[in-house]
């Protein structure tokens, strides 16, 4: 019997490291989130690719962070042509020991399901596992079935001809802690970036290696490794970096997600390794990204040649710039998010603060190395001009460049940066729910107008049948009538029309100045005649006005029964998928 099934949660003994990601074509992200949030807590190593990853880009990455299983939510639909070109491409890149597992909750049918097991999916989990097993089970399954070291060698030939295969099993062999023979003579520039937690270091880093391609002309290759904290409680961890990532395609890039594995520390024990066994596999340039760092640290200096630090503009007050022990060490600074408020300022406190720490007093702080970047930016120039002075900086310490591609930026800062969303806009969605919620308070206050000026004028009639004076209850009757606007009238008033039009056999409305014909009842197999929209019967003009308001016929504000009168001929509602491949695998 097993741990899971027993009642009592599998611990991992060994690392145990996991790709999860949506399918491709598929925006629903919600559960492969929850999943990587348990697996996570029960002490796996997660590599989050987020939502819409085809299969070659889940493959590359299993295969490049060295994983023992891959978990996929699939909503789209078409998820047996997903799955089987999962298997089979892993197969082809013979890393078929990699399970596979996925769930796409009631999409997937059980014969479906018994397919996908039968090409070698390892599980496919339904809605009745979920109701038996519970979500905690069913992911402690996963990690269960997938604690086992990752032990078997790996060809050094191949890590020395550039293989992704031999260099993430030669990385993972030195994350546990073994002997491995990867030193070369080959003298390679290692980039350390550094800086804050959110500061953006891995959208700047994946900004940098699309430079690096772009003006290089793919003729660097390039290996980056990126340092995420593993969590105390649980021994689980977050490797975020690689979704971040947009420059990953090809051969040109290899990425590598590690997890500090111990508490307190920045850096892992084996990345002094694991930088010689990047330079030994053929890179030309070794990146190293570290996890979000405190004031005081700076431990990726002794492992690098040159270093990058990373800020926003919000750094509080420009003495806690003094406590920032990277400012003593970083070759360059970069103030990212410089479209933010402030952000001018900042880059004038840190450059004259580094000015300080170096002792340059001869020197202008608008000459320190601290740039003004935007990585949310589309080919932001002031990302352009860091780019150039690392690469510049890094020729010095062996980097072999050719004449570069990118025009030379003369500025430090961005120029074009802009919010994604302007300050006049900040508010949008909140303006678009205010304007809901006056709409339908407004609803409520013209019903209750008209059911009134319904009510005063019943009663005046009532009173002039009886012969009765009606002088005052007639300027009750013209107050009311004034409370109720004109749209209000307009939709009450055009309500018989309306009547009239569906009480007939045919009708007709246009599409584009196109007129369509459609008939207004059906027959039954029974032989009955049934109309294909039954009107509402509302004695009450309040609560008619509500349904028009809040309701209304098909083809109608709100539009909450569709935007056309009817649905055409022809046009049942199919099932749609997205497969993998070319259009006869879809």
């Amino acid at each position: 019997m097993t741990s899971t099934s027993s009642g009592t949660l599998h611990k991992p003994a060994n690392p145990v490291r996991f790709v999860t990601a949506s399918s491709l074509f598929d925006g629903h992200d919600a559960a492969i989130n929850i999943m990587r949030r348990i697996l996570q807590s029960q002490g796996a190593e997660v590599i989050h690719l987020g939502h819409n990853r085809s299969v070659a880009e889940v493959v590359n990455a299993a295969i490049q962070e060295d994983v023992q299983g891959v978990a996929i939510s699939a909503y789209q639909g078409g998820h047996v042509e997903y799955f089987s070109y999962l298997v089979e491409l892993l197969n082809e890149r013979g890393a078929g020991h990699i399970r596979v597992y996925g769930g796409g909750g009631g999409v997937i049918v059980p014969e479906e399901i018994e397919l996908l097991h039968s090409r070698g999916v390892a599980r496919i989990f339904s809605p009745h596992d979920g109701q038996s097993l519970g979500l905690a089970r069913m992911i402690n399954l996963m990690i269960e079935e997938c604690d086992h070291a990752l032990t078997e060698p790996f060809s050094h030939d191949a890590l020395l001809t550039g293989s992704d295969e031999a260099l993430a099993r030669a990385i993972t062999h030195i994350e546990a802690g073994a002997e491995v023979d990867v030193d070369t003579t080959r003298n390679v520039p290692v980039l350390g970036i550094t800086g804050t937690g959110g500061s953006g270091k891995s959208s700047l880093t994946d900004e940098l290696v699309r430079r690096f391609r772009l003006d290089q002309q793919d003729k660097l290759r390039i290996a980056v490794l990126a340092v995420d904290p593993t969590r105390r409680r649980g021994g689980g961890a977050l490797l975020g970096d690689r979704i971040r990532m947009n420059c990953l395609d090809g051969d040109h890039v290899f990425f590598r997600s590690l997890a500090t594995r111990r508490a307190g520390s920045e850096i892992p024990d084996g990345l002094e390794q694991a930088i010689k066994a990047c330079k030994a596999s053929g890179a030309d340039l070794v990146i190293v990204e570290t996890p979000g760092i405190g004031q005081g640290d700076a431990a990726i200096v002794p492992f690098v040649d040159f270093s990058l630090y990373v800020m926003t503009p919000e750094f509080g007050a420009a003495s806690q710039l003094e406590k920032i022990d990277m400012l003593d060490y970083a070759d360059a600074v970069a103030i990212n998010k410089f479209e933010r408020r402030g952000a001018e300022d900042a880059r004038r406190d840190v450059a004259r603060q580094m000015v300080r720490n170096r002792e340059a007093f001869g020197v202008k702080w608008e000459d320190m190395p601290v740039f003004g970047t935007s990585a949310a930016t589309f080919n932001d120039d002031g990302v352009t001009a860091l780019y150039q002075f690392l690469r510049d900086g890094l020729v010095g310490h062996g980097l072999t460049v050719e004449e570069g591609s990118l025009a030379t930026v003369n500025g430090k800062t961005s120029t074009s940066a802009s919010t994604v969303v302007p300050a006049s806009r900040a508010r949008y969605l909140s303006d678009i729910a205010d304007t809901v919620r006056g709409y339908h308070r407004k609803t409520d206050e013209q019903v209750e107008a008209v059911r009134t000026h319904t009510q005063l004028t019943g009663a005046q009639k009532a009173l002039e049948a009886a012969g009765k004076g009606v002088e005052d209850i007639a300027e009750l009757v013209s107050a009311a009538e004034r409370e109720v606007d004109r749209d209000t009238a307009d939709l009450l008033g055009g309500w018989e029309q309306t009547r009239e039009q569906y009480s007939g056999d045919e009708l007709v409305f246009k599409v584009r100045d196109k007129e369509i014909h459609t008939k207004l009842t059906r027959e039954t197999l029974s032989g009955n005649q049934v109309r294909r929209v039954s009107l509402p019967r509302y004695d009450d003009e309040g609560s008619l006005l509500r349904f028009l308001r809040k309701e209304n016929l098909p083809g109608f504000f709100p539009y909450t029964a569709g935007v056309f009168p009817f649905k055409r001929e022809g046009e049942d509602p199919a099932r749609m998928f997205a497969g993998e491949g070319d259009a006869f695998r879809t």
